[in-house]
Protein backbone atom coordinates (compact mmCIF):
# COMPACT_ATOMS: atom_id res chain seq x y z
CA UNK A 1 0.00 0.00 0.00
CA UNK A 2 1.18 3.51 -0.68
CA UNK A 3 0.88 6.57 1.49
CA UNK A 4 -1.59 9.31 0.59
CA UNK A 5 -2.99 12.44 2.16
CA UNK A 6 -6.42 12.37 3.79
CA UNK A 7 -8.62 15.10 5.25
CA UNK A 8 -9.82 14.57 8.82
CA UNK A 9 -12.84 16.48 10.14
CA UNK A 10 -12.49 17.81 13.69
CA UNK A 11 -14.48 19.90 16.11
CA UNK A 12 -13.97 23.54 15.12
CA UNK A 13 -11.24 25.13 17.20
CA UNK A 14 -9.74 21.76 18.17
CA UNK A 15 -7.45 21.36 15.14
CA UNK A 16 -4.19 21.83 17.06
CA UNK A 17 -5.37 19.59 19.92
CA UNK A 18 -6.30 16.87 17.43
CA UNK A 19 -2.88 17.21 15.77
CA UNK A 20 -1.11 16.86 19.14
CA UNK A 21 -3.35 13.98 20.31
CA UNK A 22 -2.96 12.11 17.02
CA UNK A 23 0.83 12.49 17.06
CA UNK A 24 0.93 11.15 20.64
CA UNK A 25 -1.33 8.20 19.71
CA UNK A 26 0.81 7.37 16.67
CA UNK A 27 3.88 7.23 18.92
CA UNK A 28 2.27 5.31 21.79
CA UNK A 29 0.53 2.79 19.52
CA UNK A 30 3.58 2.20 17.29
CA UNK A 31 1.91 3.47 14.10
CA UNK A 32 4.78 5.65 12.84
CA UNK A 33 5.23 3.26 9.91
CA UNK A 34 1.62 3.90 8.79
CA UNK A 35 0.85 7.50 9.85
CA UNK A 36 3.58 9.93 8.86
CA UNK A 37 2.60 13.61 9.06
CA UNK A 38 -0.31 15.50 10.56
CA UNK A 39 -0.76 19.14 9.50
CA UNK A 40 -3.13 21.97 10.31
CA UNK A 41 -3.09 24.08 7.13
CA UNK A 42 -2.37 27.70 8.09
CA UNK A 43 -1.25 30.84 6.30
CA UNK A 44 0.19 34.12 7.54
CA UNK A 45 -2.24 37.00 7.62
CA UNK A 46 -1.20 40.60 8.19
CA UNK A 47 -3.66 43.02 9.66
CA UNK A 48 -3.31 46.65 10.65
CA UNK A 49 -5.09 47.51 13.87
CA UNK A 50 -4.74 50.86 15.67
CA UNK A 51 -1.95 51.79 13.26
CA UNK A 52 0.10 48.72 14.20
CA UNK A 53 0.93 45.93 11.82
CA UNK A 54 0.28 42.46 13.25
CA UNK A 55 1.00 39.13 11.62
CA UNK A 56 -0.93 36.10 12.75
CA UNK A 57 -1.53 32.58 11.52
CA UNK A 58 -4.98 31.89 10.13
CA UNK A 59 -6.35 28.40 9.63
CA UNK A 60 -6.99 27.82 5.92
CA UNK A 61 -9.56 25.06 6.57
CA UNK A 62 -11.10 25.58 10.03
CA UNK A 63 -12.33 22.29 11.43
CA UNK A 64 -10.00 20.16 9.31
CA UNK A 65 -6.59 18.52 9.65
CA UNK A 66 -4.70 16.72 6.88
CA UNK A 67 -2.69 13.59 7.50
CA UNK A 68 -0.26 11.61 5.37
CA UNK A 69 -0.79 7.93 5.97
CA UNK A 70 -1.09 4.43 4.58
CA UNK A 71 -4.79 3.55 4.83
CA UNK A 72 -5.21 0.27 6.68
CA UNK A 73 -7.83 -0.89 9.16
CA UNK A 74 -5.42 -0.16 12.04
CA UNK A 75 -4.36 3.33 10.87
CA UNK A 76 -7.99 4.22 10.08
CA UNK A 77 -9.01 3.12 13.59
CA UNK A 78 -6.23 5.14 15.27
CA UNK A 79 -7.16 8.37 13.46
CA UNK A 80 -10.93 7.85 13.64
CA UNK A 81 -10.87 7.26 17.41
CA UNK A 82 -8.61 10.19 18.31
CA UNK A 83 -10.39 12.61 20.67
CA UNK A 84 -11.82 15.58 18.73
CA UNK A 85 -12.03 13.72 15.40
CA UNK A 86 -15.52 13.43 13.93
CA UNK A 87 -14.51 11.46 10.83
CA UNK A 88 -12.76 11.45 7.50
CA UNK A 89 -13.81 13.63 4.55
CA UNK A 90 -14.70 11.51 1.54
CA UNK A 91 -16.02 8.58 3.54
CA UNK A 92 -19.62 7.54 3.01
CA UNK A 93 -19.89 6.25 6.58
CA UNK A 94 -20.53 2.74 7.82
CA UNK A 95 -16.81 2.05 8.23
CA UNK A 96 -15.95 2.68 4.57
CA UNK A 97 -12.47 3.96 3.75
CA UNK A 98 -12.16 7.60 2.61
CA UNK A 99 -10.79 8.77 -0.71
CA UNK A 100 -7.36 10.44 -0.61
CA UNK A 101 -6.57 13.95 -1.79
CA UNK A 102 -5.23 14.31 -5.32
CA UNK A 103 -1.48 15.05 -5.56
CA UNK A 104 -2.21 18.47 -7.12
CA UNK A 105 -4.42 19.40 -4.15
CA UNK A 106 -1.71 18.36 -1.70
CA UNK A 107 0.94 20.34 -3.60
CA UNK A 108 -1.23 23.45 -3.52
CA UNK A 109 -1.85 23.14 0.23
CA UNK A 110 1.80 22.42 1.07
CA UNK A 111 3.07 25.28 -1.12
CA UNK A 112 0.64 27.72 0.52
CA UNK A 113 2.07 26.64 3.90
CA UNK A 114 5.64 27.22 2.74
CA UNK A 115 6.61 23.59 2.24
CA UNK A 116 8.43 23.14 -1.02
CA UNK A 117 8.18 19.95 -2.95
CA UNK A 118 11.64 18.48 -3.36
CA UNK A 119 13.31 19.33 -6.63
CA UNK A 120 14.56 16.40 -8.67
CA UNK A 121 18.30 15.89 -8.86
CA UNK A 122 19.57 17.05 -12.23
CA UNK A 123 22.76 15.59 -13.57
CA UNK A 124 22.49 16.91 -17.11
CA UNK A 125 25.14 19.25 -18.49
CA UNK A 126 24.96 21.98 -21.12
CA UNK A 127 26.21 20.70 -24.53
CA UNK A 128 25.44 17.12 -23.45
CA UNK A 129 23.78 14.90 -26.06
CA UNK A 130 20.40 13.50 -24.99
CA UNK A 131 17.60 11.46 -26.49
CA UNK A 132 13.98 12.63 -26.27
CA UNK A 133 11.92 9.75 -24.84
CA UNK A 134 8.46 11.30 -24.57
CA UNK A 135 6.21 13.72 -26.41
CA UNK A 136 5.95 14.72 -30.05
CA UNK A 137 9.75 14.77 -30.44
CA UNK A 138 10.26 11.23 -29.09
CA UNK A 139 13.31 9.42 -30.53
CA UNK A 140 14.98 12.70 -31.61
CA UNK A 141 18.54 13.26 -30.44
CA UNK A 142 19.85 16.70 -29.57
CA UNK A 143 22.17 18.81 -27.43
CA UNK A 144 21.17 20.64 -24.26
CA UNK A 145 21.50 24.42 -24.66
CA UNK A 146 19.82 25.65 -21.45
CA UNK A 147 18.78 24.15 -18.10
CA UNK A 148 16.03 25.85 -16.05
CA UNK A 149 16.00 24.30 -12.56
CA UNK A 150 13.02 26.32 -11.32
CA UNK A 151 10.70 25.25 -14.14
CA UNK A 152 12.34 21.81 -14.38
CA UNK A 153 12.82 22.25 -18.13
CA UNK A 154 15.66 22.07 -20.63
CA UNK A 155 16.09 23.63 -24.04
CA UNK A 156 17.39 21.04 -26.47
CA UNK A 157 18.44 21.68 -30.07
CA UNK A 158 17.24 18.80 -32.24
CA UNK A 159 17.94 18.28 -35.93
CA UNK A 160 14.61 18.56 -37.74
CA UNK A 161 14.36 18.75 -41.53
CA UNK A 162 18.09 19.43 -41.74
CA UNK A 163 17.95 22.38 -39.31
CA UNK A 164 18.78 22.82 -35.66
CA UNK A 165 15.48 23.52 -33.89
CA UNK A 166 15.21 24.55 -30.21
CA UNK A 167 12.68 22.49 -28.23
CA UNK A 168 11.69 23.05 -24.58
CA UNK A 169 11.22 19.80 -22.68
CA UNK A 170 10.66 18.59 -19.11
CA UNK A 171 13.47 16.76 -17.31
CA UNK A 172 11.36 13.61 -17.49
CA UNK A 173 11.18 13.72 -21.29
CA UNK A 174 14.89 13.21 -21.92
CA UNK A 175 17.57 10.67 -21.10
CA UNK A 176 21.32 10.43 -21.52
CA UNK A 177 22.69 8.74 -24.59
Amino acid sequence: MEKSWYVVHTYSGYENKVKTNLEKRVESMGMSDKIFRVLVPVEEETEIKDGKKKTKLRKVFPGYVITEMVMTDDSWYVVRNTPGVTGFVGSSGGGSKPTPLLPEEVDTILKSMGYDTPKPEVDFQIEESVKVIDGPFADFVGKIEEIDLDKEKVKVHVNMFGRETPVELDFTQIERL
